[in-house]
């Protein structure tokens, strides 16, 4: 019986992988080659599953968009009022329990996406391929590995560290116990050091091979890691790596980031990438669960922002717009959003262009930016010393606002909420910032302190694990 609960408790024992057979790297098919007959493209194939699980619903779209978003201040739950969309009314008023269905799909979901990467950490290194190839692939892998371990500590805190193929008669006391945050953390820098020794910057791509992780990804992403446990001076030197690399820039106007014309544009660091044409391989449900809702809609109308961010921008400011639909505008695709539709506003960073509508949308959902780059470089600043102004007001600037001579932390926090909204930050900001007890209770939530800065262990887990996995305080 240990086995049975260890092999369904974090989804770790897959018999094959769901691989690429085509020379898109969002595409996926079953393949069944063992390491012998594998060739550099079904090497390559192992890597591009783990980009596939990206976009899984399960793993990016409806329970991803209630655990990181809905539970904000950015945003409510939007829809009818009788549609709860299972749980998402109880992520709204942050009543988590163990037994909500999205706290367990993000758990599963991002488990059996680790174990896609560690299926090709454990076969990638016994292929005789190009070494290269080899190293970047791996590099690759690590990157991803650790953006979803990062998204599992921020979410449930320390968790279980797998980095191999579990031996399906290991003891699951030592396979399922949960390492602590500093462990989890450990891990995951190790991961983006390793990526970025091995992984090329963007401009060393071919246009085909665009939105695989990078150089500049890697760092990136390690200098998020690095924040989150305010470590400001490495925080400050990686992003001051970034910006001096002179790979990327913003893009001179905020709203085309959003749209299809903006995918890997110069200020695209990391996206998650999709496609809506035939055959469709985009985020599933991403784009039509936060449509608007209604006569005259094109979706369900869940994840909408609430009305204290519309009313947080600064007069001017050009990201009100691009960040929000609201009822009554016509879109920049010529798409009315007619005054019967229920919601007085939505999403517009999740707006697929009316000519792209489906389930598997043609929307590429956007990881890691640019303007996230300058402004962990001014937040680091103000810890360190250094120049906070000019990367804060490059971002200002483009969104048309007035440059802030010294600024302080909170200016940057403020910027951090205009500028990021809706890409699944604002929560988790607010924890590590330590003031989401107190804004979240002015905006109407009822967090509490020392338990809601985590989300409860799934209770079907902590089941099937016959008690190994503890469960997080006061849940």
């Amino acid at each position: 019986m240990k086995n049975i609960k260890l092999k369904y408790s974090l989804s770790f024992l897959m018999i094959f992988m769901m691989l690429s057979c085509t020379e898109d790297f969002i595409d996926v098919d079953t393949n069944q080659e063992t390491e012998s007959a594998l060739t550099e493209d079904s090497a390559t194939e192992l890597v591009n599953a783990i980009y596939n699980h990206l976009l899984q619903w399960s793993m990016s779209s409806f329970s991803w968009n209630g655990v990181s978003s809905i539970v904000s201040d950015d945003a409510d739950k939007g829809s009818d009022p009788g549609d709860t969309g299972t749980d998402k009314h109880l992520l709204d008023a942050l009543q988590l329990d163990p037994t909500i269905l999205s706290i367990a799909e993000v758990w599963s979901a991002h488990y059996a996406g680790i174990q896609r990467a560690n299926q090709a950490l454990n076969r990638l290194p016994l292929l005789e391929i190009d070494v290269d190839l080899k190293a970047r692939l791996i590099g690759e892998a690590k990157f991803l590995r650790a953006l979803m371990y990062f998204r599992l500590a921020k979410v449930y805190g320390g968790v279980p560290l797998v980095a191999d193929i579990p031996d399906v008669n290991a003891d699951p006391s030592v396979l399922l116990k949960r390492a602590t945050k500093a462990e989890t953390y450990v891990f995951i820098e190790q991961d983006l050091v390793d990526a970025i020794a091995a992984l090329p910057e963007k401009s060393a791509y071919p246009s085909s091979e665009l939105g695989r992780a990078t150089k500049g990804a890697a760092k990136a992403l390690l200098a998020k890691v690095s924040m989150y446990q305010e470590k400001w001076q490495q925080v400050k030197s990686l992003t001051d790596e970034i910006i001096l690399s002179g790979e990327y820039e913003l893009t001179s106007d905020y709203a085309d980031i959003w749209k299809e014309i903006g995918e890997n544009n110069v200020e695209s660091i990391f996206e998650i990438q999709a496609r809506g044409e035939t055959p469709s391989a985009g985020v599933q449900g991403y784009s039509v669960s936060q449509g608007a809702r209604g006569e005259g809609g094109w979706g369900w109308g869940f994840n909408t922002p609430s009305e204290d961010l519309a009313n947080s921008y600064p007069s001017g400011d050009t990201r009100r717009d691009a960040t929000i639909i609201f009822k009554g505008e016509t879109l920049f695709d010529g798409r009315l959003v007619a005054n019967t539709v229920v919601n007085e506003r939505y999403n517009q960073k999740a707006y697929s262009s009316a000519f792209s509508d489906g389930w598997e949308t043609g929307k590429n959902i956007r990881i890691l930016r640019y303007a996230e780059v300058l402004l962990m470089n001014a937040e680091a600043a103000t810890q360190v010393g250094g120049d906070a102004g000019t990367p804060l007001n490059q971002v200002r600037s483009r969104a048309g606002l007035d440059a802030i001579n010294s600024p302080s932390q909170t200016d940057i926090w403020n910027e951090r909420r205009w500028e990021l909204a809706f890409e699944h930050d604002r929560y988790f900001d607010l924890v590590r910032q330590g003031r989401a007890g107190v804004v979240l209770r002015a905006h109407g939530k009822q967090f509490i302190d020392g338990k809601h800065e985590l989300f409860p262990i799934p209770q079907e887990q902590i089941d099937r694990a016959g008690g190994v996995l503890e469960q997080n305080p006061m849940y």
